[in-house]
């Protein structure tokens, strides 16, 4: 086990996994099994994919999927951001430079 990690049982389509886990992050892991059995029973309730592993393959591409959507999503807010605040910066620089201008 990894120094300063303590065991914990999660639950994934009703099997038990110890998993270390280090300590303060017990519910962070907990909630992240829940929303992988949560996936997989979804999966494996559509009656498409059969077999556990193909259920877990199949679930962990869907959250991968999600996970790079909000990431390009968060990208493109971020870059839309950068440019309005560069946006801003320019305009200010340009008042204040006008400013200096007229006090000469």
């Amino acid at each position: 086990m990894i120094e300063n990690s303590i065991p914990v049982i999660v639950r994934i389509l009703d099997k038990e996994y110890r998993v270390a886990c280090n300590q303060g992050e017990e519910d962070s892991l907990i909630a992240a099994a829940r929303l992988v059995d949560q996936k997989m029973r979804e999966i494996r309730s559509s009656g498409k994919v059969l077999g556990t592993d193909r259920i877990a393959v199949m679930a962990s591409l869907n959250l991968a999927h999600e996970l790079l959507e909000k990431q390009n999503h968060k990208d493109d807010v971020n870059g839309s951001i950068n440019t309005r605040l560069r946006n801003m910066q320019q305009k200010i620089d340009a008042a204040l430079s006008k400013e200096n201008r007229l006090d000469l």
